[in-house]
């Protein structure tokens, strides 16, 4: 049997990045708030981000940030004003979490990883006298009488003055991210933009990948071709059974597969040796050939590439691998050079969207005011995170405007 309805002033549905700092900063505002969580535990998918270790932001500068969202980051600007990367550090440091910080400016917790993000959590929305309903699954949402009522079988009648949308996207399903945010959201009157994954593994046509299973590769290079070419900075590409992943594969995943939508296939290119071009490569080459002259092809070879990549790539380009050093001809060492600044792929798709790290898509920017964070089409209903229509590379960006925007909604709703 339901107790008697309770009203909140701010209801925030979703209890990970966005959700959980919205429910803190509007409690800290002196606002009655509710969090509902369907999962019996706050910030699940905090918990998988960057394999346990938690790269919460980073330090690059708010210009950056928008760059790294693309079309998108102008929309967000208001929100990294308004809670920028040193206040989020600033808010783990005044809660007992020092951060530390690696290559490219990721921002990480000092020590605990995403466990100790997670505490941090719970301990403040504990400390601001938050109602936290774990467990806890919204069936339904509406708005009548100046009021949102929140359907929850089997808890209160819970309704709400405010309600903000934390539900996140329909990546990583079973951290709970079953796209519940997009159906009250579309109920509610919002249109959505089509749901696609987003830093994502990238299935490829070749079966050579296969016997480079678990290769990873440093200081690489990829690019390919949409109506122009795209090129990557240097990084890592780990090769998989069915493809390529990888940071450098993850951060283009997003722009490869909105180019798969319109071509069943696209054409990428690793370039093996970045730091060099073909006639550096081809000197080098040289001279390990006239220093060894009278050694197989495939012991320079292992010099210039890891050893299974080696085998690989001589079966690729067509030479047997015992063939001796003297006896490799012009047109064949142009091939070696050329497959070294271009060795190709073909990718024909990519993991399922339940896999991907991020959701590309989202609810409408045009349907949000991205100054508060507020519906455009119901008063009183804001939107914060995955949910909003906004990706963007590897590197604490995502996590950041997780953060970001529950904050500014939690402002807003809040009246501050």
């Amino acid at each position: 049997m339901k107790d008697d309805f309770c009203v909140f002033d701010i209801a925030v549905i979703g209890a990970g990045a966005a959700g959980a700092m919205a429910a803190i900063h509007a409690a800290a505002l002196k606002k009655k708030v509710v969090l509902i969580e369907r999962n019996d535990v706050i910030g699940k998918k905090i918990m998988l981000t960057g394999n346990g270790r938690c790269n919460v932001t980073n330090t690059a500068g708010i210009e950056k940030f928008m760059e790294a969202f693309g079309k998108q980051g102008r929309f967000l600007r208001t929100a990294f004003w308004k809670f920028s990367n040193e206040d989020l550090i600033n808010f783990f440091k005044s809660n007992g979490l020092k951060m530390k910080v690696e290559e490219q400016g990721r921002v990480l917790p000092d020590v605990g990883g995403a466990s100790s993000v997670v505490n941090v959590l719970e301990k403040c929305l504990s400390k601001n006298k938050v109602t936290l309903l774990r467990g806890t699954r919204l069936t339904d949402i509406k708005k009548e009488n100046g009021l949102f009522w929140l359907n929850i079988p089997d808890k209160k009648n819970i309704s709400a003055k405010k309600v903000v949308l934390a539900t996140g996207g329909v990546s990583y399903k079973d951290t709970g991210s079953s796209g519940d945010g997009f159906y009250f959201a579309k109920k509610l009157g919002h249109s959505v933009a089509a749901l696609k994954p987003a830093l994502v593994p990238l299935k490829v046509k070749e079966a050579w990948v296969k016997d480079l299973q678990g290769l990873s590769l440093r200081g690489a290079r990829i690019s390919f071709f949409a109506d122009k070419k795209i090129t990557s900075g240097k990084g890592e590409i780990l090769f998989t059974h069915f493809g390529i992943s990888g940071p450098l594969v993850l951060d283009l995943s997003g722009r490869i597969i909105s180019v798969l939508n319109a071509s069943r296939e696209i054409p990428l290119f690793i370039d093996l040796k970045p730091d060099s071009d073909a006639e550096q490569i081809k000197n080098k080459l040289l001279d390990e050939f006239d220093a060894a002259k009278k050694a197989q092809l495939k012991t320079i070879m292992k010099e210039i590439l890891p050893q299974r990549l080696a085998f690989v790539f001589l079966n690729i380009v067509g030479i047997a691998p015992e063939k001796i050093v003297n006896q490799v001809g012009r047109q064949d060492r142009h091939k070696i050079i050329s497959l070294l600044k271009a060795l190709p792929l073909t990718v024909i798709g990519s993991l399922e969207i339940e896999k991907a790290m991020v959701t590309n898509g989202g609810v409408s920017l045009k349907e949000i005011n991205p100054r508060t964070m507020e519906s455009k089409i119901i008063e009183g209903l804001y939107f914060a995170g995955e949910i909003i229509d906004t990706c963007a590379k590897s590197g604490g960006y995502n996590l950041q405007q997780a953060f970001s925007t529950g904050y500014l909604a939690a402002s807003m709703a809040a009246g501050a």
